[in-house]
């Protein structure tokens, strides 16, 4: 009789950030622009989101092209040219079929690793930083390219004032190492759940197999146009979102070991100013140990955490050696947190 397959990881072995790169597309949007086309005003939206202005990509740019942007950057940081697995999280891929991630890593020069994608939403960011650890932990890759990538201005309904103004475009992406888990930019850990009953919370109803297959029944009704778009229920959102955060984060410092007064800095997945205050409020850390940059960029998906750390690190805020913890919020629904001693890199 054979013995099963079975791969121990070496001891201490982790996944270790060794580079950060960003890209937003060059075109911004601000608030004013948009109370010209829809019923809406700066003050409003600043008042309920915090965001001042947002990054949209012009016709004829694709997921794909902001993810090869921002890894172009990571790789760079990392001062290497190779990985062995490309994970891109995005809600918004180039196609349905096939996946974004094997034509952004050939494009990156990248030949015949392995790539795919992860649709976890606003949190596809960290479940994309879980699965990367998981594979340099196994021995699969040593080295991996986490890229998260949104154009979510090609989903939004223009007509839909509460959507329509929150989201930007954008592109982050780290490359983790294997190293020891005891280094500055070790990944401490990661806390992941989700709840498939809140589906409808945050959702794109048309375009799947759901829809097609409904449509196909005898008698069935014509789909509706804005199924099309991205819809969202804000209130039970808001409140699902902190509370998903709060336990998630919890539970990741628990992990870590780290009481919430010795964190440096919290970035949490920026959707909206008074999500990641209230975050910190239940946490019993002080605001101002939160990292925002949604007022200049909105909330851009699974590029908004990778996105305010570049921000951060590029402002002096972030310095090598303050603790980090990550936490992210999305559909499906979906959270996540993780954790790490800041290492001395350089942000793209």
């Amino acid at each position: 009789m054979e013995a099963p397959l079975t791969h121990a990881s070496p001891p201490g072995r982790a996944a270790v950030l060794a580079g950060l790169g960003t890209y937003v597309p060059p075109r911004v949007v601000t608030n004013e622009d948009l109370s010209l086309t829809m019923d809406t005003s700066d003050e409003w939206i600043r008042t309920r989101t915090g965001i001042t202005q947002r990054h949209w990509a012009d016709p004829g740019t694709a997921t794909g092209d902001l993810a090869v942007a921002a890894g172009e950057r990571a790789l760079k940081s990392a001062g290497s040219d190779a990985v062995d697995l490309v994970v891109l999280a995005t809600t918004t891929p180039d196609h349905p079929c096939p996946a974004t991630a094997p034509e952004v890593a050939s494009r990156l020069g990248l030949q015949n690793v392995a790539a795919y994608d992860i649709a976890a939403v606003c949190s596809g960011f960290v479940y994309g930083l879980a699965s990367a650890a998981g594979a340099i932990a196994a021995g699969i890759a040593e080295r991996v390219l986490v890229i998260g990538a949104e154009t979510y201005s090609t989903i939004l309904n223009p007509d839909d004032r509460t959507t329509s103004v929150i989201f930007g475009d954008g592109a982050g992406a780290v490359v983790l190492r294997a190293g020891d888990a005891t280094e500055p930019g070790a990944l401490l850990g990661h806390d992941l759940g989700s709840d498939g009953s809140l589906k409808d919370l945050i959702i794109v109803p048309g375009g799947g197999s759901r829809q097609r297959s409904a449509a196909a029944a005898p008698g069935a009704p014509e789909p509706d146009p804005a199924d099309a778009y991205f819809s969202m229920q804000g209130k039970p959102v808001f409140r699902h979102a902190v509370t998903r955060m709060a336990a998630s984060s919890q539970a990741m410092l628990d992990r870590a070991g780290w009481p919430a007064e010795s964190v440096d800095w919290f970035v949490g997945h920026q959707a909206n100013v008074r999500i990641l205050h209230a975050v910190a409020d239940q946490l019993g850390m002080p605001r101002d140990r939160t990292v925002v940059n949604l007022d200049r960029v909105g909330n851009t998906s699974a590029a908004s955490i990778p996105l305010a750390l570049s921000d951060a690190v590029a402002a002096g805020r972030i310095t090598p050696g303050d603790r980090v913890l990550m936490s992210a919020f999305g559909g499906g629904v979906t959270w996540g947190s993780t954790a790490l001693v800041w290492p001395d890199i350089d942000a793209n």
